[in-house]
């Protein structure tokens, strides 16, 4: 079971309290530790969080510099917890963009929670599903000069290939679009948004997921057997 989660909703949230944004995007960072602790509890397999967008460069600095600081010093914080947990950490997304104490953070927790196998949680850092496609298609033409391109062979080259394609996308705040995340793992997965803003995200919200997914028929452009 895996499950796609756009995380909407941090400034919202911040802005009803007459909290600045930052505020909201720590709370976020709380809600994101419940769902994948219920998620282990739901026994889901792969968990993949949309971080940052290849468009949340646009935001302002102050903001992008904060998100950039919560990549640095509390993701690798988070070891700890992760391993006491089986949590392990995977990214998607170019994450070469990113200020190198940002990217470090990364590839640190990643390396440290690479033997846990409770579950695997995706974060979608400096990601876009356009982007991602585009960066596949280049491997390969690099690896393959002058073959043509197979969908086969865009599965192979994306950010995590071994990860399979989402049963369920989830968003927050009750908002209706992809927002260019996963463009291509998608094409068959199902959708649902939840009014709640991601910070008062938790099991519940979680569990409405599966409550949801439970009552689709899922058919994959075939008939129902």
């Amino acid at each position: 079971m895996h499950i796609g989660l756009i995380m909407d909703g941090n400034g919202r949230w911040a802005t009803k309290r007459s909290l600045p944004r930052a505020a909201g995007h720590l709370e976020g960072l709380k809600a994101a530790k419940r769902v994948a602790l219920a998620a282990i509890k739901l026994k889901i397999d792969y968990l993949t969080f949309y971080v940052f967008s290849t468009e949340n460069w646009k935001r302002p600095g102050q903001e992008v510099n904060y998100l950039m600081s919560l990549l640095a010093k509390k993701l690798p914080g988070e070891i700890a917890m992760l391993r006491e947990n089986g949590m392990r950490i995977l990214f998607r997304g170019n994450i070469d963009a990113l200020p190198e104490d940002a990217r470090q953070g990364v590839l640190k927790t990643v390396e440290q929670t690479k033997d846990n196998d409770k579950l695997t949680v995706v974060l979608a850092i400096n990601y876009g599903g356009q982007d991602e496609i585009a960066r596949a298609c280049n491997r390969f033409i690099e690896k393959n000069p002058g073959k043509p391109i197979t969908i086969e062979d865009i599965e192979k080259n994306l950010d995590q290939p071994e990860v399979p394609a989402p049963d369920m996308i989830a968003r927050s705040a009750g908002e209706l679009r992809l927002s260019n995340f996963m463009l291509w793992d998608s094409a068959y997965a199902e959708f649902l948004s939840i009014d709640d803003l991601w910070p008062d995200w938790g099991e519940k919200q979680l569990q409405m997921c599966l409550d949801a997914l439970s009552k689709r028929v899922r058919k994959f452009g075939g008939l129902v057997q």
